[in-house]
């Protein structure tokens, strides 16, 4: 009895070693990707890239110009931004084709607006 209770324990210690190994190698592929975004008064916004693949993306928004401008995105937004401030933007995207705006009233009209891609 006391042989079957150590093999129960041993074998129970072994799945537990498996998945937690396995676990951290999967955080461990799962990085953020990280996208700049500079915000201009010419009611335009640069995006350092396009697309990303899905899962967590980080938009680190940056305001060039002296108006005040802000970064919308998958129901999250930035804090509005005065010139040279920088905030960072992190959402989780599906797949898809996720759109984006500055939220201050006649700016997206403008231009300020886009379409980001996650694959």
């Amino acid at each position: 009895m006391k042989r079957i209770t150590l093999l129960a324990g041993v074998a129970a210690l072994a799945a537990v070693t498996v998945f937690s190994v396995g676990a951290y190698a999967g955080s461990q592929s799962a990085q953020k990707t990280s996208v700049k975004v500079t915000a201009k008064d010419s009611f335009r916004f640069t995006l350092s890239r396009s697309s990303a693949p899905h899962g967590k993306v980080s938009f680190v928004v940056t305001n060039k110009g002296r108006l005040k401008h802000d970064f919308a995105i998958a129901g999250k937004k930035t804090i509005m931004l005065g010139h040279n401030q920088t905030k960072t933007l992190t959402v989780t995207l599906a797949k898809g084709k996720h759109p984006y705006k500055c939220t201050v009233p006649g700016h997206a009209q403008a231009g300020m607006k886009g379409t980001f891609k996650s694959t």
